[in-house]
């Protein structure tokens, strides 16, 4: 909150917003269904925060285009009202970063020329449903997927670059736009976040890999919710809230629903009102 006041008092230029990419993996539980959290390392901008995998675009996502199944990288460009390149390097972006952070592939055998069954049809990627293009690729947690997984964290190789070498295609198909969020002006490190979710495929699993989480956990988006007004976990509002919405699906199949009618073009940026107060506290878009 001091740093709120200081920068009203001093009448501070917002710092321009890093475009970025982050991804709400969900899957079945016994009663209804889960979401995956990591805890940033103190040592992180908005450390000790419980956030969804994720990190800002670079500039290796639009340089090299990599093997792409479902929506095009214009039809991205249109849901998310970006330039195609733009579009394609956060969709890149995405699925890169759940790969270094979570250990989860979003990525599929390259399709075989003549294979019908591996092409997403017109109709499925204008809808953005997921789950209808080519088979997904399965347990990604050996030495060798590891190695390749620290190579790119490390930018010593590019995710197109990987998926070339592994003769796999992007599963754009399998990230669902859900929302828009940019950090308040009043942040020395601002980011301009597009929020996917995402089922994790099967076979797959989760893995602490990322050094820049100490902690992580699986759990209902709802209990989520109240272990953090209680308290208990840390959150930023983005976190918050899109647990929120999250939770108000009533099963996975009724999460996919309502992310095909989502804004993921219109920014949420929080504001704090009442600074001078004793109780400052966060607005969205909208609030009186």
């Amino acid at each position: 909150m001091e740093q709120a006041r200081r920068f009203r008092a001093e009448g501070g230029t917002p710092a321009v917003p890093r475009v970025a990419a982050t991804v709400l993996l969900l899957r079945p539980a016994d009663i209804g269904y889960e979401v995956y959290l990591i805890r940033r390392v103190a040592a992180m901008t908005f450390g000790g925060m419980y956030a969804f995998p994720g990190g800002g675009v670079d500039p290796s996502d639009s340089q090299t285009l990599p093997g792409w199944a479902g929506p095009t990288p214009d039809q991205w460009s249109r849901r998310l009202a970006l330039p195609e390149e733009a579009a394609r390097a956060v969709v890149c972006a995405a699925a890169r970063e759940v790969f270094e952070e979570a250990g989860v592939l979003l990525a599929g055998p390259a399709p075989v020329a003549g294979d019908t069954a591996s092409t997403v049809s017109e109709e499925a990627a204008s809808g953005f449903v997921g789950n209808t293009a080519s088979a997904v690729v399965g347990d990604v947690s050996g030495d060798e997927w590891e190695a390749d997984r620290v190579a790119l964290e490390q930018r010593r190789l590019g995710f197109a670059e990987f998926l070339r070498g592994r003769e796999l295609t992007l599963r754009s198909d399998l990230l669902l736009p859900w929302s828009r969020w940019v950090t308040p002006e009043f942040e020395p490190r601002r980011f301009d976040t597009y929020f996917f979710v995402a089922l994790l495929p099967d076979g797959q699993r989760t893995r602490d890999v990322s050094g820049e989480a100490d902690h992580s956990l699986w759990l209902p988006p709802a209990d989520a919710v109240d272990r953090a007004e209680g308290g208990e976990l840390t959150m930023l509002p983005p976190t918050r809230v899109t647990l929120a919405e999250v939770a108000a699906a009533s099963d996975l199949t009724d999460v996919v629903r309502l992310a095909a009618d989502r804004d993921p073009v219109t920014p949420v940026m929080p504001r704090l009102v009442d600074l001078d107060g004793e109780t400052p506290r966060f607005l969205l878009n909208g609030e009186p």
